[in-house]
C-alpha cells in the first residue's frame, strides 16, 4: 500500500465515502499530495477486493484519443465480446484491438463503457472507478466516461484535480448519484514533512531549517523536497534565522533541479519530455545513451520502466520542456519527426517544428485528423484539421478551406456548437461554389441541432442551395433532403423532398440512408399537405432502410402508424429505433424517440406506461440540455386527462408565451391545442371555442391540412355546442368529414358519430337515429384501440337520452362511460360522466366499483401503508398509487386518506 504521511483522518474521510458511493474528488495546488492519496485509495481498495477500474493521464497523453480509458477498461476487456454489435465494434476499434479500419462511433463507444461498468457492477465485487489528474483526460475519454458514469449503477468514483472550490468538478461529478465529497488537500506540517523527506529522499533536515523550508513553501510536499535539494545543494546550510538564498516558487525551485542535472542528462530528458509517450525505443532512435537517464532518476524526477520513462510528477516534464530555448525545441521536435515510428506521433512533432506554411507537414496533420476522426475523437480531430489549415499554402485555392471546414465538422460532432457555427460562416464568406455549399449546410445543421429558430436553419439551407455549383446533382440533393426536415410548411417540404428523392436516386443511390429519410419526407408532407397517402412510397424507404432507420425520418412510419390508430405497429417501431439507439449511445435519438413513444401511449388511452416514458424523456432532455418542449407539452396533455387541468393549463400559458418570444411556429400549436382542452375539461367552453379557432388558424396558414398528431374537430364542436354557436359546429363538421373521406381512421369514425349526435341532441332533433349510428360506430372499434374515445361516445349518448328524458337509457350510458374512464385513469372525463349522472336525479346511482388494482391500493393504504411502502409491495411506481388512490377518494366521495379506513369498512360491509 502506497505511503502517505499526516493524511489519516482525510483517509478515513475518503474511504468512508467511497464505501457509500458518494463521488470523491480530492483537490488542491500542484504537488500538494493529492496522487499520493489517490493512490492510497487505490490500493486499499485493490486489498479489500475491490474491482479497481483506474487511469492516471499525463499532459502529453491529452491528445492521444482514447489513451485514459484503453488504461482505465482494461481489466474488464475480457467482457468486451459479450457487448451488443455495435458496442463491441467501436471497442475494438477505440481501443485498436481490431484488425478492422472502421470509423468508430464516438456514441456507441460510450454505451460500451457504460455497459462494462454495469456488468463489472453486477458482480460480487465492489467497483472503483478512479482517475488521477482528470483534466489532463484526453477529450474522447473523458466524453465516454462522463456518459457512462451519469448512468452506471453504483460504483465508487475517485478523482483528483487541481484546484479549488470555485473550479467546476471534473466528469461533471455533481450530476451523479450521491452527494460528492469535496475534499481539500491540505498543506503538511513540520512531523509529516519530515517523514515525506526521509522516505522520498532519504534525507534528515534539522527541526529549525526543516521548519523554515515548511514555512516557506507553504507545507506543499512537492515544493519542500525541491527546496530540501535545493539546501543541499548549497556550499553550506542557511544559519539560524538566515533566509533561504532563493525564491520558494515551484517553477523556479523545478528549474533549478532540472538545471542542476549533467548536460547529456538534460538532453534526454527534454526529447523524453516532448515525447507523447517517452518509449525507450523511440528515445534511443533519436540518439538517446539510455543510461544517460539515470542521474534524473537518482534524483527521482522520472522512473525508467520495461519500455517507457515515466515522470514522476507532471510538473517535472512541465518545468523541463520549459526550460528548452524556442531554437533547439524547434530542432528537437524535427529530430523526433525523423525517428518515431507512429504516423500521428510524427505528425504531432512535425507541427512543432514548422513556422511557416508547408503542404507536406499539412498533408500529415490532415491525415492523423482523418484518422483521429475516424477513430471517434472528434475533438482532437478538430484540432488537427486546425493546425494543418494554418499550416497550409495560399496555392492550391480550397485547401485551406476544405481543412477549415472538416475542423468545423468535427466541432460539431463533438457538440461543440458555437466554434463550429462560427468557423462554418468564416469558410463560407471565404469560400465559393462546393465549398460555401457545404460550409452553409453545415451552419444549417448547427442550427437545427442547437435548436435556434427554425427560420435560421431554413434560410441558411436555401443559401446553401443557391450556392451548389450544379443544382441538379447529389450535392444539391442532400441539401434539399435537410430542407425538407427544416421546413414547417407541408407544401415546401414536399417540394424539398421530392427534389432530393430525385437527385439522390442514382443508380445507384447516391446516400441511401438519406433517400430512405427523403422519402419518408415525401410521404409525410404529402399527407400533411392533404394529398391521398402514396403508402408505396412508405414501403420503398422501409426497404431501402434496412436495419438501421433514416435519422432524417426514421420516425415518420411510427407517427403515420399513431395517426391511424395502429399502435402496436408504432410502439414495435419506436422500441425497436430505441433499442438501437441505447445501443449506439444516441442520447439525441433515445429523447426524441421516448418523446414519441409517450406521446403513443397516451394516445393509446395507457397513461401509466405514458407517464413513465414521458418522464425518461424529460429527465434525459434535462441532461441533454434541451428546451424540454415537447416532453413538458405531453406531460401537460396528460395531466389534463388525468384531472389536473390547473397543472395543465399552466403548462399551455407557458409553453404559449415561449412560442410567441421565439416564433416556434409547432410549439404554438400543440401549446394551442392543450389550451383549448384544458379549458374545455375546466368548462370554459368559450376560451376553449377561441383557443381552437386559432389553433385551426395557425394551420390552415401554415397548409397543413392533415395535421396528423392533432384531433381537436370533435372537441371544437363540442365546444362551440355549448357556447351556442352552431353556425361554426357545423362548419367544424364538414371540415372533420373532409378529414374522414381522406383518411378514415378509428378516430374519425368515433369522432364524427360523436359530433353528430351531440348537434342533433343541441338542435332539438330525435337523435335516436344519431345515437343508433354512435353505437354502430363504437361497435366498429375494438376496446383496446381507443379505449377514451370509445368511453367518450357513451358519455355522449347519456348526455343526448338525457336531454330526450330517456333517463334508464342515460344511465346506463353515462355509468358504462364513467366506469371506462376510471379504468383508464381519465379522471377528468369520469369526473363529467359523474356530473352527468348527478342531473338525472332519481334513484342514487350504485357505487362505484374499484378496479382490481385501485382495490389493493385502496387496502393497503388503510392499514397505514405509505406510497412508497405500497408500489415496492406490488411492483409499481409510487406516481401510480398516487393516481389510484385519486381515483379510489372520487369512486368513494373522500377527499383524504383519514376517510379511507371507515370507507372501506363500510364498503365491505355493504360487498359480504
Amino acid at each position: 500500500m502506497a505511503l502517505v504521511f499526516g493524511r489519516d483522518a482525510v483517509l478515513e474521510q475518503a474511504w468512508g465515502s467511497l464505501v457509500g458511493c458518494d463521488p470523491v474528488l480530492l483537490t488542491g495546488p500542484a504537488g500538494i499530495g493529492k496522487s499520493a492519496l489517490w493512490r492510497a485509495l487505490v490500493d486499499r481498495a485493490h486489498q479489500t477486493g475491490w474491482t479497481v477500474l483506474a487511469c492516471a493521464p499525463a499532459e502529453s497523453e491529452s491528445a492521444l484519443a482514447f489513451a485514459a480509458l484503453a488504461d482505465l477498461l482494461q481489466p474488464v476487456g475480457h467482457q468486451v465480446a459479450g457487448l451488443p454489435a455495435p458496442q463491441r465494434a467501436a471497442v475494438e476499434a477505440a481501443l485498436l484491438t481490431s484488425t478492422v479500419d472502421a470509423t468508430v462511433d464516438e456514441r456507441a463507444l460510450a454505451a460500451a463503457t457504460r455497459s462494462l461498468l454495469a456488468t463489472a457492477a453486477a458482480g460480487d465485487r465492489r467497483v472503483l472507478v478512479a482517475v488521477d489528474d482528470a483534466p489532463w483526460l484526453d477529450p474522447a475519454s473523458e466524453r465516454a466516461l462522463k456518459y457512462a458514469l451519469r448512468r452506471a449503477p453504483q460504483v465508487a468514483i475517485l478523482v483528483s484535480a487541481r484546484g479549488d472550490d470555485t473550479v467546476p468538478a471534473p466528469l461533471e461529478l455533481h450530476r451523479l448519484a450521491g452527494r460528492m465529497r469535496r475534499i481539500d488537500v491540505e498543506p503538511l506540517g513540520v512531523g509529516a514533512l519530515h517523514h515525506v523527506l526521509r522516505d522520498r529522499l532519504d534525507v534528515t533536515l534539522g527541526r529549525p531549517l526543516l521548519a523554515r523550508i515548511v514555512r516557506d513553501s507553504g507545507g506543499n510536499p512537492l515544493l519542500v523536497m525541491e527546496l530540501a535539494r535545493a539546501v543541499l545543494r548549497l556550499p553550506r546550510l542557511p544559519s539560524p534565522g538566515e533566509d533561504l538564498p532563493f525564491s520558494a516558487t515551484m517553477s523556479k525551485v523545478l528549474a533549478e533541479t532540472v538545471g542542476a542535472l549533467p548536460t547529456e542528462s538534460r538532453d534526454a530528458i527534454r526529447l523524453a519530455a516532448l515525447l507523447s509517450v517517452a518509449r525507450l525505443r523511440d528515445l534511443r532512435a533519436a540518439g538517446v545513451d539510455l543510461g544517460d537517464l539515470d542521474a534524473a532518476e537518482d534524483a527521482r524526477l522520472l522512473t525508467v520502466a520495461e519500455s517507457a520513462v515515466h515522470f514522476s510528477h507532471p510538473l517535472y516534464a512541465a518545468a523541463v520542456r520549459a526550460d528548452i530555448p524556442a531554437g533547439l525545441r524547434r530542432r528537437l521536435h524535427r529530430r523526433l519527426a525523423d525517428v518515431v515510428p507512429d504516423p500521428d506521433e510524427r505528425a504531432r512533432q512535425l507541427a512543432a517544428c514548422v513556422v511557416e506554411p508547408e503542404e507536406a507537414v499539412a498533408a500529415e496533420l490532415e491525415a492523423s485528423a482523418e484518422r483521429q476522426r475516424r477513430r471517434g475523437a472528434p475533438q482532437i480531430a478538430a484540432g488537427l484539421y486546425e493546425q494543418a489549415a494554418r499550416l497550409t499554402p495560399a496555392r492550391p485555392a480550397g485547401t485551406r478551406g476544405r481543412r477549415r471546414l472538416a475542423a468545423a465538422r468535427c466541432r460539431y460532432d463533438s457538440g461543440d456548437y458555437g466554434p463550429a457555427a462560427e468557423a462554418a460562416e468564416q469558410v463560407a464568406e471565404a469560400g465559393d461554389g462546393d465549398l460555401r455549399a457545404q460550409a452553409l449546410l453545415l451552419r444549417a445543421e448547427v442550427a437545427w441541432s442547437a435548436d435556434e429558430p427554425l427560420s435560421v436553419a431554413a434560410e441558411t439551407a436555401e443559401r446553401a442551395l443557391a450556392a451548389t455549383p450544379d443544382p441538379a446533382s447529389a450535392a444539391a440533393g442532400r441539401i434539399h433532403a435537410y430542407l425538407s426536415l427544416f421546413q414547417d410548411s407541408p407544401e415546401s417540404a414536399r417540394r424539398h423532398a421530392e427534389a432530393a428523392c430525385a437527385f439522390l436516386a442514382g443508380p445507384p443511390p447516391e446516400d441511401v440512408e438519406l433517400l430512405s429519410g427523403s422519402l419518408l419526407q415525401l410521404f409525410f408532407n404529402e399527407v400533411r399537405g392533404g394529398r391521398p397517402p402514396r403508402l408505396e412510397l412508405l414501403d420503398r424507404a422501409l426497404a431501402l432502410e434496412g436495419e438501421r432507420p433514416s435519422w432524417l425520418g426514421g420516425t415518420v412510419p411510427a407517427i403515420w402508424w399513431r395517426a391511424v390508430d395502429e399502435h402496436d405497429k408504432a410502439r414495435a417501431r419506436l422500441t425497436s429505433m430505441l433499442e438501437q439507439a441505447v445501443a449506439l449511445g444516441d442520447e439525441p435519438a433515445q429523447h426524441e424517440l421516448l418523446s414519441h413513444l409517450g406521446e403513443t401511449e397516451l394516445v393509446a388511452g395507457h397513461y401509466d406506461a405514458a407517464a413513465r416514458t414521458i418522464a425518461e424523456a424529460r429527465d434525459l432532455g434535462e441532461q441533454l440540455g434541451t428546451g424540454l418542449v415537447g416532453e413538458t407539452w405531453l406531460a401537460g396533455l396528460l395531466d389534463a386527462h388525468r384531472g389536473e387541468v390547473r397543472r395543465a393549463r399552466q403548462v399551455a400559458e407557458a409553453g404559449l408565451r415561449r412560442a410567441e418570444t421565439v416564433d416556434d411556429p409547432w410549439a404554438r400549436r400543440i401549446h394551442l391545442a392543450l389550451s383549448a382542452f384544458t379549458a374545455l375539461s375546466d368548462g370554459r367552453t368559450a376560451d376553449a371555442a377561441g383557443a381552437y379557432r386559432a389553433l385551426a388558424a395557425e394551420a390552415d396558414a401554415t397548409g397543413l391540412a392533415e395535421p396528423l398528431s392533432q384531433r381537436f374537430e370533435p372537441d371544437w364542436i363540442e365546444a362551440c355546442a355549448a357556447v351556442g354557436d352552431l353556425d361554426t359546429a357545423h362548419h367544424v363538421l364538414d371540415r372533420l368529414v373532409v378529414r374522414h373521406e381522406r383518411l378514415p381512421r378509428p378516430w374519425t369514425t368515433l369522432a364524427l358519430a360523436r359530433s353528430r349526435a351531440l348537434l342533433a341532441a343541441v338542435r332539438g332533433e330525435d337523435a335516436a337515429r344519431a345515437v343508433g349510428s354512435l353505437e354502430e360506430a363504437r361497435s366498429a372499434v375494438p376496446a383496446h384501440v381507443l379505449p377514451l374515445d370509445r368511453a367518450r361516445c357513451l358519455l355522449v349518448a347519456g348526455v343526448v337520452h338525457r336531454r330526450a328524458r330517456r333517463r334508464r337509457a342515460a344511465r346506463t350510458a353515462l355509468e358504462g362511460a364513467a366506469a371506462e374512464f376510471a379504468a383508464i385513469g381519465a379522471l377528468a372525463f369520469e369526473r363529467r360522466a359523474r356530473a352527468e349522472l348527478a342531473r338525472i336525479g332519481g334513484r342514487t346511482p350504485s357505487a362505484p366499483e374499484l378496479t382490481p388494482t385501485e382495490e389493493r391500493v385502496a387496502l393497503l393504504a388503510a392499514r397505514g401503508r405509505t406510497n412508497r411502502v405500497i408500489a415496492d409491495e406490488l411492483f409499481i411506481s409510487p406516481k401510480t398509487v398516487e393516481a389510484n388512490l385519486a381515483r379510489v377518494y372520487q369512486k368513494l366521495g373522500i377527499s383524504s386518506r383519514a376517510e379511507l379506513g371507515a370507507a372501506m369498512a363500510r364498503r365491505a360491509g355493504n360487498n359480504p
